[in-house]
This record gives structure tokens, C-alpha cells and sequence, in this order.
């Protein structure tokens, strides 16, 4: 099939790796099902913890790896296959305790997860405490990417790293903030973890929110897969001060991590100066005030609470978080539209947020601004720039592919969802909920999380847009393509 030069023993140690982090991170839930009294879960981790990680173990001990080098292919052969596998060894929890009736059903809840989407299979969402737990972790995975875990000790297996970084960074370039990537990956994934323990400790000191809450939701904001401890949504609290501390980190994690690093090393002009910040910033800043004079002039809100509600829930929909104050939340149409559109542009580069990012969005509009000069004066040499610097023709022209590619498949994914007879706004907002990895979809002013009645194969289809959104279209993709598999 492809060429002598994959290194398939290095993918297969990967592959070890990524079996391996998958059971760690079932332990956690199990000894919660089994300190709870939770007996069908626990016997299904019973089942399936000990397999997934002696497999792990053995894979990781006995495939043994000289020094090798990765190539293009190899780097998303690796990614998207990881994201798959962990996806599918994840579900068997969901499977053996019964909780959903058939195993695709289990395999999208469990991609729902990792991919950091948190949309669910189950009429009224996920309920039991123990998988609630279970999938809180794997949106903790997903988050910064469980490849980052790889990065950080391939070094050790002689395994250059810098094309599954490329294949696996969740925007249009991988910045290193140190000389090595694996310094890089320890360096974000640092300031991943930091976040999450000082997001739960603001969330503990609130005494208004459980133990178990406060880590499920402090899991699903950092992640920004918007999985709630709370079927109701966090407005089940009653506490502004919870939605805030929310919010905030939700801001914070969709914001581009190499910006940190540049805080803590003191070049905070060069973060203040940083085009996609202050624009995410901005987008923002707009969509709440719009937001809150449409609730005043439309539904005639106080405009307290219209500013309230507006700025959660507009920040909620700009991470990509996909959490929702309240299931019965009715909002007007140019609130939808408004918040539709915060989907599709998503965060920063570089971040947990996933959709088109902010900074593709900018090129974008540069690029119109080019096109709309070169129509008034033709001979005139415009090049694209951002924050003064011009960005490289490949480069433009490789974020217009993406954007193509990202329209035409919420278009193809709509028209096999209306299939099933769904309206035309429901099957556009799923589409984009899936493929934007937000999870949550609008449709006659509600917003939802839960996608129960889809035919199996759409169910696939379904988990697959989720891995694709996740990883940048092109990294999934890419894998159907022939070129990808002619000898070099």
C-alpha cells in the first residue's frame, strides 16, 4: 500500500502510548464507580481498564524503535489514527455498563470526548456520575491534544516529532516557544494543567458548587468541551460568580498558549501586540453588546440581565465550550445568528477552541481588502499582511482551501442529516456543531446537545467530522487521498 519507508514499528509505539493513556485514565472514573456503589460501571471498567492497559504495557515494553525520522505521511498517518483508536478504546466503558444500547452509540459518546465536542448520544444527555467523570477525562485529553503527551517523550525514542506536531497543532502554524518541541509540549501542557487546578480551586472557594462538580466543570472549561456536572446548565447554580469563573477560562483557554509563555518570560508587549488576541477580544466585545441591545429591544429585558446573559453565553459559543445557561434559553433571531456565527469563527490558534480559528477569519477579510484594491488600481502589488508582516502566498492560499473545504463540508453534512426528515436549520446548526467541535446546535430559538434518533452509518459519519474538526480537516482527509500513499 505505501511506501518501505513508514515506519510502522514507531507508529505501533505510539499506538502503545496512546492504549496506555487511555487506561490510566479510566482509573479515575472506576475508583470512583466502585467507592460510589456504582456496580454496572464498575464491572464495565473492571472489564475493561486491566485489558486496555496491559496491551499498553506490552505494546510499549516489547516493540522496541531505533532512531527514525518522520515524514509528512507518517505525522498524520500517526494522528489520525491515534485520535481514532483512543476514541474507540474509550467507548467501551459507555458500551459494557449498558448505557447506551449499541456500540456506535458508545463510539460517538466516547469521540464526542476526545475530539472536545461534548455533544451526547443519550435523550436528556449523560447522566451516570461515573462516565459523566470518565468523559470530563477525555475531554481533559483531547484538549491540548493527547499527542502532546507523545511529544514530550518521543526524544527518548529517537523520534523526531515535528510532523505530527504539524499534522495534530490546532492552528494554521505550531509555534515553538523553545528550541526543542518536546520543551514546548512540557511547556504547554504546564500551563494546561495550572489553569485547571486554579479554575477548581475559584470554583471550590464559591461553596456553592460540589466537589464532583467543580472537577467535571473545571474539566470540561479548560478543554472547552462544555461538558456541565448539571443537566440544567450552569445556570442550575444560581451564581454569577460561577458563570464568570467559567466564562473567564473559557476565555483563557481558547486564547493561543504560546501567549502565556510570552507573559511568563516578560515580553507581554509582544502578547499585547498579538493581531488575533486583540481581534478575539473584539469579536467578543461586539457580539455581547449586539446580543444585549437585541434582548432589551426585542424581549424587553432589564439591561442587567441582557448584558448578563449575553456575555456568558456569547463567550460560551466563541470557545467552542458549547455551554448553555438554561435548556429553555429563547433567544431572537439575530441573537442566533450572532451566536451561529461565534461558532463558525471559534478561538485563537494554537488553543483547545476548535472551528476555523480567528486568525483564518482575519486572513480572510485581508484578502477580500486585496481583491477589492487590485479592482481599483490592477497593476498595484498588494501583498496580505498582518500586524506588519506579509504572509507568503502558500500561506494564503492554503487558508482558502481550508475555508472552501470547511463550508463544503457543512454543506455535504447537512444534506445527509436532512435525510431523516430534519428541518433545514436543524441539520446546518448540527453540522456546524460537529464539525466546529462546540456540540451545541440551535434551532426555533433552543439550544441543544443531545443528537439520539440518526441512523447508525450517520452516527459514524458523524464520529468521524468530529475527529476531522478536531484535527484541522486536511490531517483526516488527507488519508482518503492517493497521493498520500504513492511512493515518495
Amino acid at each position: 500500500m505505501g511506501s518501505s519507508s513508514t515506519n510502522y514499528r514507531v507508529l505501533i509505539k505510539i499506538f502503545g502510548m496512546i492504549i496506555l493513556i487511555t487506561g490510566i485514565g479510566m482509573v479515575f472514573p472506576w475508583i470512583y464507580a466502585e467507592v460510589t456503589g456504582d456496580q454496572s460501571v464498575a464491572l464495565a471498567f473492571r472489564a475493561c481498564v486491566p485489558v486496555i492497559v496491559i496491551i499498553g504495557i506490552c505494546i510499549c515494553l516489547f516493540f522496541r524503535t531505533d532512531r527514525a525520522h518522520f515524514h509528512a505521511r507518517d505525522g498524520y498517518l500517526v494522528v489520525s489514527l491515534c485520535w481514532m483508536l483512543a476514541s474507540f478504546a474509550g467507548s467501551f466503558p459507555y458500551y459494557l455498563s449498558g448505557c447506551t444500547e449499541t456500540y456506535v452509540d458508545a463510539l460517538f459518546e466516547s469521540t464526542s470526548g476526545f475530539t472536545t465536542t461534548g455533544s451526547t448520544i443519550l435523550v436528556g444527555g449523560l447522566t451516570n456520575r461515573s462516565l459523566m467523570l470518565w468523559k470530563a477525562i477525555s475531554h481533559w485529553l483531547g484538549g491540548m491534544g493527547i499527542l502532546v503527551f507523545v511529544i514530550s517523550i518521543l526524544p527518548a525514542l529517537g523520534i523526531s516529532g515535528q510532523f505530527i506536531v504539524r499534522a495534530e497543532a490546532p492552528g494554521p502554524v505550531y509555534q515553538k516557544i523553545t528550541t526543542r518541541i518536546s520543551s514546548s509540549a512540557r511547556a504547554l501542557y504546564i500551563t494546561y494543567f495550572s489553569f485547571t487546578i486554579l479554575e477548581f480551586i475559584l470554583l471550590m472557594l464559591s461553596g456553592k458548587m460540589p466537589l464532583y462538580d467543580a472537577v467535571i466543570n473545571t474539566l470540561g472549561t479548560i478543554s472547552t468541551g462544555g461538558l456541565c456536572a448539571q443537566p440544567a446548565g450552569v445556570v442550575a447554580y444560581h451564581s454569577l460568580y460561577i458563570e464568570l469563573v467559567m466564562a473567564a477560562f473559557c476565555i483563557l483557554a481558547s486564547v493561543n498558549f504560546v501567549l502565556y509563555h510570552y507573559m511568563l518570560t516578560g515580553k507581554i508587549l509582544e502578547m499585547l501586540r498579538d493581531i488575533e488576541l486583540r481581534a478575539y477580544l473584539l469579536i467578543i466585545a461586539v457580539a455581547t453588546m449586539l446580543c444585549t441591545v437585541n434582548l432589551i429591544t426585542v424581549r424587553g429585558m432589564r439591561p442587567s440581565d441582557a448584558l448578563h446573559d449575553s456575555f456568558i453565553q456569547t463567550v460560551f459559543m466563541a470557545s467552542t465550550a458549547g455551554f448553555y445557561r438554561s435548556n429553555h434559553l429563547i433567544w431572537p433571531a439575530a441573537c442566533q445568528f450572532v451566536l451561529l456565527a461565534l461558532i463558525l469563527i471559534g478561538g485563537c490558534s494554537a488553543s483547545t477552541a476548535g472551528s476555523i480559528k480567528v486568525i483564518r477569519i482575519l486572513v480572510m477579510f485581508k484578502l477580500m481588502a486585496r481583491g477589492m484594491t487590485r479592482r481599483i488600481h490592477p497593476r498595484s502589488v498588494v501583498a496580505v499582511k498582518l500586524g506588519g508582516n506579509a504572509i507568503s502566498a502558500p500561506v494564503v492560499s492554503n487558508i482558502t482551501i481550508f475555508l472552501l473545504t470547511f463550508a463544503g463540508l457543512i454543506i455535504i453534512t447537512a444534506l445527509l442529516l436532512s435525510i431523516q426528515g430534519d428541518d433545514m436549520e436543524t441539520s446546518l446548526t448540527t453540522a456546524i456543531a460537529l464539525l466546529s467541535n462546540t456540540g451545541t446546535a440551535i434551532t426555533h430559538g433552543v439550544t441543544y446537545n443531545d443528537f439520539p434518533l440518526y441512523h447508525p452509518l450517520l452516527k459514524i459519519y458523524m464520529c468521524v467530522l468530529m475527529i476531522a474538526g478536531r484535527l484541522e480537516l486536511f490531517t483526516v482527509i488527507l488519508l482518503f487521498t492517493s497521493g498520500l500513499w504513492r511512493r515518495r
